[in-house]
């Protein structure tokens, strides 16, 4: 019997789930046993029967008591009170009460005297919990840090839009997402909330947040409608969780997809109005969090597990209408419901339409609603919705422009904006010239502007949120959000003036919102708020000059923050738009294209890239007046993608074209654009193998950046890391580590470690190290830049195939074989598929493949691709190219394993020379040729000269490298020397 009396029964409704758990919690920690109820008063009668049978239980009764009673409606809530009294005097002694809510407290719930909760301190609130539940003070304190988080306080990284206090019903959904999420236990877990349009989705996913609260430390909501907001939002957790911004957006998402991956912390990631998973699926980390996604697109459930979402049920409706507004009785507001087919958001709305038309005759407005069609009030029927949706959205909309002339002027400026989320603040703050006259007048006083958008918001249902004004002495309005069904269906009502009225006055906003300096850190979340406003405002389309600036800059943001699809995608409607209606020479239609050609390379789609660079180049030639920089542009750009094809000769040639004419129209060694061109012709030069010329190049271009930029700047670090780069190809592997470890820290401190020209920094550290013997660093750290570009880019990005190619060799040394050949081929395989089997890169890397084959015992496989590679190269690059001489390098090694030595004799004579030629005799690779003709003639009984030139291949190695180098010991003790290709960065 005592133990019953010490068992405490919590009852509560749903909505306020954490503060049970953490009730339940303090009870069961002071050593009593618990049994949590939750009670849905919507699906349960309230009946004294029914609260006999719930307080048939032995023990105390604790109710947690919410504001869940204002939701009901009048006669389900004398139901309850009725019933509360009946009970009370019989079970009173066992039933206590505490409150979380600070409204106003019913007469039914004042008699038991609930215990006020809210505002206190956690280990206040636990005594009185205790005290409710009439268990003495515990001889030794709960420890409040284990266990549930304290409801009132909140998670330690929160972003999540207001708790929606209308919302209403949907228990079993919200425990199905629980019980989905929860099942995972410690591993991640994904909810996709699927259904249509005002189906109700986001609010659910709202109020799950605020419910299960408690749950999480870290919760981050994303409006993902739009791929650009969706990762700007996403990133905006790095400061959260104490990472800095990489400057590179991809790189931060990076970073924080890394740290929820690691984290112990339980987080909830929302992204809510998501479209196509592939578009956002890149932000999604692979941690024991949990994810929740709003949807209409059933392609969720191949990621997430799919929830339906259906239409409210009748009493849910009922009960919702009700609360929204009190002029229905049950039976109207059943009519209603049935009207609208119980759509959420048609329910919000017409409910609001009738709370605000208080003598409009109910059952005349439902009638209509069933009946009527769209164009006895004044809408053309549109077939896109049903026509219940037009009907009442053309009454709504009536009312609005007859009774509130403001806040429909308002909305029609806010329909040329994305619905997702308009920015109000930005319409507040903008020049009173930039707005039509109206509304010009009405933003001048914040009490009229505030009052329109709460009539909007009263209205339509639009959710608004209030943070402090410009002078912080008032709360004004700073977030508006728009369902996107309701602001399609406005913008197609709109007369053609109106629509170019309200859109001119949309695009100047935007225009002076402009920081116009995208390339400026401090001025990247604004660019990405602006992005998707560009095409509902038609500023696309427009001509106006400071328009299409906006346009550019935000072109180029996209391309400084290194996203690259949403680059092109935004440069290619771009360019359709302004050369249908400027021409094909137009300045900004120039730099349009360039900057789409920009972003194809950068995609690795370098066909495409050269057909939009040639077409514009075509066209510049062919026209009478055109100004220089825009020819040198263009020769630039494609020179860059030709690079990026193989074809170095024609990519040389557009260059020095280029620098030619820069130098004459701009400047030389003092103008940025001119030292630019000049290091794209030094990396040319180096890719088609004169490493020499190319090092004299880099190093010019270098000092005069210093001069011009400053030691510190990223266009003086690429040239620092180039110089670097040059020296190890040349051999001077000492000089070029020193440089490139310095190199590789200002990169770290200037652009962030996940930066792509960080990375690069260190993948070229990595290589010097390798070259110098120090193989265990150059593995951890080659390995560290391979997985962050695969979790940046993907494994198929050039980037990182370069790397991989790299890597692979570099475990070979390790002799990790069959892993190096695993990843070689794999490398030669997608080399090949993207830039086809004649590209140098994919016979490079297919040569790489032959070394490791002849090192598992293939020699004769391996002899016959050497073969094929060097015909290929040869045809590439030509005969003279070092990576020609590396590959029959990799040919005579074969034929000397297959047991050819005459063949192999004879190839590497004449390929010395050759290399002797091209490279000088001191250069590495015309030596170790040599001392593979030493080992060769040697075998064939010609020792004298083998000595000899392998006693002269040992001397320069060690002037060069000194007698301890790897490569040295190893030519001494008359090791096969062998070459690998290494990939070039373009």
């Amino acid at each position: 019997m005592a133990a019953e009396l010490g068992h405490v029964t919590v009852v509560f409704a749903g909505q306020s789930e954490s503060w049970a758990k953490w009730i339940d919690h303090q009870i069961r920690a002071a050593g009593r046993s618990t049994t949590l109820v939750r009670w849905n008063p919507l699906r349960q009668p309230p009946t004294p029967e029914v609260f006999a049978n719930l307080l048939s239980a032995p023990g105390r009764f604790l109710l947690v008591i919410d504001d869940w009673h204002e939701r009901l409606g009048d006669e389900w809530f004398e139901a309850w009170a009725e019933a509360l009294r009946q009970v009370l005097p019989v079970y009173g002694d066992r039933m206590a009460a505490v409150s979380i809510t600070a409204r106003p407290l019913p007469e039914a719930v004042i008699a038991l005297a609930p215990v006020e909760l809210r505002g206190l301190r956690p280990e206040v609130a636990s005594s009185r919990v205790l005290e409710c539940a009439g268990i003495p003070a515990p001889g030794t304190l709960i420890d409040l840090r284990r266990g549930p988080r304290f409801p009132d306080d909140p998670p330690d990284v929160w972003q999540v839009p207001r708790r929606n206090r209308r919302f209403i019903g949907r228990t079993e959904l919200l425990e199905k997402v629980y019980g989905a999420l929860s099942a995972a236990g410690s591993d991640g877990a994904a909810v996709a909330l699927q259904g249509p349009g005002g189906i109700g989705k986001s609010q659910l996913a709202l109020e799950y947040v605020h419910r299960f609260a408690g749950e999480y430390d870290i919760v981050w909501w994303v409006n993902a409608a739009q791929r650009v907001t969706a990762r700007q939002q996403f990133a905006e957790l790095a400061p959260a969780l104490d990472l800095p911004d990489a400057g590179d957006l991809a790189a931060t998402i990076t970073a924080v997809r890394r740290e929820l991956d690691s984290t112990a912390r339980p987080w909830l990631l929302v992204l809510d109005g998501a479209g196509d998973p592939e578009r956002v699926l890149d932000l999604v980390p692979e941690g024991r969090g949990h994810l929740l996604v709003t949807t209409h697109r059933s392609e969720w459930g191949a990621h997430a597990e799919n929830i339906a979402v259906p239409a409210f049920e009748r009493r849910e409706s009922v009960a919702f209408v009700e609360r929204r507004t009190a002029r229905l009785s049950d039976a109207q507001a059943a009519r209603l419901a049935e009207a609208v087919e119980d759509v959420p958001l048609l329910l919000d709305q017409t409910a609001a339409w009738l709370d605000i038309n208080p003598a409009a005759p109910v059952d005349a407005y439902i009638r209509d609603i069933r009946e009527g069609r769209p164009d006895r009030f004044g809408v053309m029927p549109s077939g896109q919705y049903r026509e219940s949706f037009e009907v009442a959205w053309a009454k709504l909309l009536n009312t609005l422009r007859e009774g509130s002339e403001s806040a429909w002027q308002l909305l029609n400026l806010l329909v040329c904006f994305s619905h997702d989320v308009v920015p109000v603040r930005l319409l507040q703050t903008a020049r009173h010239g930039d707005l039509p006259p109206e509304l010009a007048e009405l933003s001048a006083e914040p009490s009229s502007w505030n009052t329109a958008l709460r009539r909007l918001s009263e209205i339509t249902s639009m959710r608004i949120e209030y943070e402090p004004g410009p002078r912080m002495d008032a709360q004004t309005v700073g977030t508006l959000r728009m369902h996107r069904l309701f602001h399609r269906f406005v913008r197609s009502i709109q007369s053609p003036a109106d629509a170019e009225r309200y859109s001119a006055a949309a695009r100047k906003v935007l225009v002076s919102a402009d920081p116009r300096d995208s390339s400026s850190p401090g001025n990247w979340a604004r660019y990405a708020a602006l992005i998707p406003h560009l095409e509902p405002s038609r500023a696309l389309e427009s001509t106006d000059d400071d328009v299409r600036e906006l346009v550019l800059n935000c072109i180029e943001y996209l391309r400084m923050r290194g996203e690259y699809l949403e680059g092109w995608e935004l440069s290619r409607k771009t360019v359709d738009h302004w050369r249908a209606t400027s021409g094909g020479t137009d300045r900004s239609v120039l730099v349009a294209v360039h900057q789409l050609a920009n972003m194809l390379r950068r995609l690795g789609r370098y066909e495409d890239a050269e057909t939009v660079g040639r077409d514009i180049l075509a066209r510049l030639e062919r026209a009478d007046s055109v100004r220089p920089i825009e020819v040198i542009r263009a020769r630039d750009g494609l020179g860059g993608t030709l690079m990026a094809l193989g074809r170095y000769a024609e990519a040389r040639a557009l260059f020095e074209e280029a620098a030619a004419t820069a130098v004459a129209e701009l400047g030389a060694e003092q103008v940025p654009r001119t030292l630019a061109i000049r290091s794209n012709l030094a990396v040319a030069v180096g890719l088609q193998g004169h490493y020499t010329e190319s090092l004299a190049l880099h190093r010019k271009v270098f000092e005069a950046r210093v001069d011009v930029l400053g030691g510190r700047d990223p266009l003086t670090l690429n040239s620092a890391l180039r110089t670097a780069w040059m020296l190890r190809l040349l051999g001077n592997y000492r000089e070029a580590l020193v440089i490139q470890g310095h190199n590789s820290r200002v990169h770290s401190q200037v652009l962030d470690r996940t930066h792509s020209q960080t990375l690069l920094a260190e993948h070229n550290l990595a290589l010097c190290a390798r070259r110098v013997g120090d193989l265990q660093f150059a593995h951890a750290l080659l390995r560290s830049v391979r997985e962050k570009l695969i979790r940046r880019r993907g494994p198929l990005h050039p980037e990182t195939l370069m790397v991989s190619c790299d890597y692979a060799m570099l475990l070979r040394d390790l002799d990790r074989t069959e892993e190096a050949r695993d990843l070689a081929e794999a490398t030669a395989t997608h080399y090949a598929a993207q830039l086809g089997d004649r590209h140098p890169y994919a016979i490079g890397a297919r040569d790489n493949v032959a070394t490791v084959m002849r090192d598992l015992g293939e020699t004769r496989a391996a002899l016959e691709l050497s073969r094929w590679t060097v015909r290929q190269m040869r045809r590439a690059v030509g005969r003279n190219h070092p990576w020609t001489i590396g590959c029959a390098k990799n040919e005579i090694a074969a034929l000397a394993a297959e047991g050819e030595r005459e063949a192999a004799a004879t190839l590497g004579r004449e390929t010395a020379d050759r290399s002797a030629r091209a490279l000088g005799d001191g250069h590495l690779l015309t030596i170790s040729l040599r001392a593979g003709l030493a080992l060769d003639l040697a075998e064939l009984g010609e020792r004298e000269e083998a000595e000899t030139l392998h006693q002269d291949a040992v001397a320069r190695l060690t002037s060069l490298l000194g007698a301890d180098h790897p490569h040295t010991r190893r030519i001494l003790e008359r090791h096969r020397p062998y070459w690998d290709f290494e990939p070039q960065p373009i």
